[in-house]
């Protein structure tokens, strides 16, 4: 059994380097995927786009020493019939105050090698599926290599990566051929690599971090001061302030002639604090702060503000009753809807998947097929920066096999019209449209973008409560929930197991049928199945928001964007959440005299 389980998280790290996400099921193994999304943004260059890359010490070394040792493997029994080098330069600072003081600041510079190739012909190579076997990770893997521009010892690791990928790629062809002569006839006939139309080019000059975050004490004394408010609160026993600024360039050259240098860059602020009621519950709570370059991030009393309400926040929160087991009808902010679509709907899409004769295929046999109600399209496209006032994590220029990102219309009036594709064809969508992506040192699969619903019919927010409370009194329930913001959530894609998700509210209210003011819960899970769940949208409102994060999977970790208006469904199912059995401290704060702080 082969099943997926993706994991959206607002609040934790970005990537290995970020905070510790000790809470969380993070575990992947042979026989499951995680996909983790966490509040992270991706943003577009700095720098502009140069027309040429002959300067570049890293795209000259790539290029001639593909071309050698494409020379030499062609004189090989079995030459390869593509090869591609991935190249991502991570620099990183990442600082943590708590409670005032500096925890952690330091910073972090890698550069990650994928050499990718193909033997064997389109139609059949090296990487097709070996069913029956828990081989998900056979190809490539992360391969570090010098961060310093050093001609010699980049062709040296070039050379030694190279000669270990080929001589991999070579033996798995075996297993490919031997296993499909043992196996029954696959359901998906299609070739295993799509030609490319073009060899793209495209160029960006690189960005130094001492240049693009030179004020690292100035952040350090402001994120001091953001930590400090929480010192002296007894029931917020944890707290975190923290900043990231990060620069991922990545390089790619192939035997085909793509040549692409690009840069990604953020810098990130992230207040996070967790809270404990009587019976043992944890209550996390989460604010985060991107931008293109650290002096756009927001100035201190809006910060401070926003610290001051997270604090009053989590009191009522603690106090607030536990939901039990429900159905009813519910509505979606537009943060939690881009989740949900995310989670059930976006990875259902991804081209590979439809492949997969591990996976559950959900969509595979709907192209043509009424999915979603007729007043909602949903599209991907990574060329666009900006939803609404929003910055969009998931925009790129060129995906990770040098295929230049498409927009996709994947529903159209409800109808389902494709997936999304890397150069690994599928039945009835031959070509790549550029939804190849993967982390730094890992081989690129179909994965998402900026996703986006829209809603063609739309009431007023205000409207849409009215609506929820008069399918409240239609249903002959006492209330429904109001789904204001959510920190994450998982799916399940596999055969055999549910096909089933789970999002995971933070504020959550309930709506009275009968007139009385909205009521602040606690303790629910947002769960069901992706096909029932999306018929039972009735009616969107008239705003918009956008959910940021880091998707891992099969491929790492990529940024993406999920932007949705506020939706009403007419039933979903809660579930109590899972609780800590941990009691409250037993001994008072050293920090707190009479609930305030000593300092």
């Amino acid at each position: 059994m082969n099943s997926s389980r993706l994991f959206c998280a607002k609040s934790p790290p970005l990537l290995p380097w970020g905070l510790n996400f000790q809470k969380m099921p993070l575990s992947i193994n042979f026989r499951r995927l995680l996909y983790l999304c966490a509040a992270i943004i991706l943003l577009p260059s700095l720098t502009q786009a140069q027309s040429s890359s002959s300067n570049d010490q890293v795209i000259q070394v790539l290029k001639s020493e593909l071309g050698r040792e494409q020379a030499s493997l062609a004189k090989q029994p079995t030459p390869p019939y593509y090869m591609s080098y991935n190249v991502g330069d991570e620099q990183r600072v990442s600082i943590t105050s708590s409670y005032g003081a500096i925890i952690k600041s330091d910073s972090s510079r890698r550069r990650m090698l994928l050499v990718d190739i193909r033997v064997g012909d389109y139609s059949l190579d090296n990487t097709h599926q070996i069913r029956a076997s828990n081989d998900m990770f056979a190809r490539g893997g992360a391969k570090m290599i010098p961060y310093e521009d050093d001609p010699e010892a980049l062709r040296l690791a070039l050379w030694r990566e190279t000669d270990q990928s080929y001589k991999a790629a070579t033996e798995r062809l075996e297993q490919v051929r031997t296993n499909k002569t043992v196996k029954v006839a696959e359901e998906d006939t299609s070739g295993d690599f799509s030609h490319a139309d073009a060899a793209n080019h495209y160029y960006e000059a690189p960005v130094e971090m001492g240049n693009y975050f030179p004020n690292r004490a100035a952040w350090e004394a402001r994120l001091k001061k953001y930590s400090a408010l929480f010192a002296g609160q007894t029931n917020i026993f944890e707290a975190k302030a923290t900043l990231e600024a990060s620069i991922v360039r990545k390089y790619f050259v192939s035997t085909e002639g793509g040549e692409i240098a690009s840069n990604q860059l953020y810098v990130r602020v992230m207040i996070m604090a967790t809270a404990k009621a009587d019976d043992g519950m944890e209550l996390p709570l989460y604010k985060s702060y991107f931008a293109y370059k650290p002096e756009d991030l927001p100035s201190d009393d809006t910060i401070l503000n926003d610290v001051h309400q997270m604090i009053a926040t989590l009191e009522k929160m603690r106090n607030a009753p536990i939901v039990d087991p429900y159905t009813g009808p519910a509505i979606l902010s537009g943060g939690a809807s881009g989740v949900f679509f995310h989670e059930i709907f976006g990875h259902r899409v991804e081209g590979h998947r439809q492949k997969n004769e591990a996976e559950g295929q959900t969509f595979k046999k709907k192209i043509g097929q009424q999915i979603l109600p007729s007043f909602i399209d949903v599209y991907f496209d990574p060329h666009q920066k900006k939803y609404g006032k929003d910055d969009l994590l998931g925009y790129y220029m060129y995906d990770d096999e040098g295929v230049e990102g498409q927009r996709v219309n994947v529903v159209e009036n409800g109808v389902l019209k494709g997936f999304l594709m890397s150069r690994s064809p599928i039945e009835g969508f031959a070509h790549s449209n550029g939804h190849a992506r993967a982390q730094p040192g890992k081989l690129p699969v179909a994965r998402q973008s900026n996703l986006v619903v829209v809603a063609k019919t739309t009431v007023p927010v205000d409207s849409l409560r009215d609506l929820l409370i008069a399918e409240c009194k239609r249903q002959n329930k006492p209330y429904g929930l109001w789904f204001k913001q959510v920190e994450g959530g998982f799916t399940l894609t596999g055969r055999t197991i549910p096909n089933a998700f789970n999002v995971l509210p933070i504020l959550v209210y309930r709506v009275y049928a009968d007139g009385r003011p909205d009521e602040l819960v606690r303790g629910v899970d947002l769960i069901g199945t992706p096909l029932a769940t999306f018929e039972r949208i009735i009616a969107a409102g008239n705003d918009g928001e956008t959910f940021n994060g880091i998707c891992g999977a099969e491929s790492g970790w990529v940024p993406v964007s999920a932007s949705s208006p506020s939706l009403l469904v007419r039933e979903i199912e809660v579930q109590k959440k899972q609780k800590s059995q941990e009691r409250l401290p037993i001994l008072p704060s050293p920090d707190a005299i009479d609930g305030k702080a000593s300092r």
